[in-house]
Order: C-alpha cells, then structure tokens, then sequence
C-alpha cells in the first residue's frame, strides 16, 4: 500500500514543479501560453491530487504535522511554496517582484523535495 501511494505522490510532486517552471518561464517571457484554459486548470488538478497522496501517506506511515518535525516544515514550506506561486504568477505587481517570488518557489520547492528525501527539516543539508 505504502507503495501505492508514495510513486503517484513523487510522480505529481515532479509535474507539479514542471508544471510551476513551465509558468514561470512563460510569465517572464509574457507568453499568452499563460492565457490557455488547460494551464488554468491543470496545475490545480495535479496539485489537489499531490496532497490526498501526501494525506494518504501520512496516514499509512502515521506520522503527521506538529507532531513529526520533518512533515511541521514541509507544511509550513508548502504554504511559502504557494505564497510565493501566487505571487509570482498572479499577485506580483511588476516582473522584478513576479521573478522574485518566482525564484523563491523554485527555492521551497528544492528545500521541500529535501525534507521529503531526508525526512529531515534540515533538508539537504541533513
């Protein structure tokens, strides 16, 4: 079972970042790509099926946020994570302030895929 869930759940992690470049990309280079109904809708698709994994998951292995401090940071990454993709994609009033935040999501999208590796909120540098 343990399986199941975690091979989808890693698998909708990488679309989900390929996914958040692709944006970026497009909104650095003011593409009317951004425009399309699928790019709407996709992303938050891929992204609701990542966390009923992610929820699935840390049933399975029981353990669970503000009791784990691995899965504390990831939750807390995850909300910069979206913050900064908000921001970035829709929020930010100049591109200076779109790339900005855009970078930082790149940023707490590595450092999550580090806790997740490690099972560590040290990340990579665990």
């Amino acid at each position: 079972m343990y399986a199941a869930l975690k091979h989808p759940h890693m698998l909708l992690a990488l679309t989900s970042g390929v996914l958040f470049v692709l944006r970026g990309v497009w909104m650095l280079l003011d593409s009317p790509q951004l425009q399309k109904r699928w790019v709407k809708i996709l992303p938050h698709v891929v992204d609701t099926l990542l966390l009923v994994f992610a929820v699935g998951l840390m049933v399975q292995i029981s353990q669970y946020p503000f009791v784990d401090h691995w899965l504390t940071a990831k939750v807390f990454a995850l909300l910069g994570y979206i913050f900064a993709g908000v921001v970035a994609l829709k929020l930010g009033k100049t591109k200076r302030v779109r790339g900005t935040a855009f970078a930082v999501g790149l940023l707490l999208y590595v450092y999550i895929l580090g806790v997740a590796i490690k099972h560590n909120p040290l990340s990579f540098f665990a």
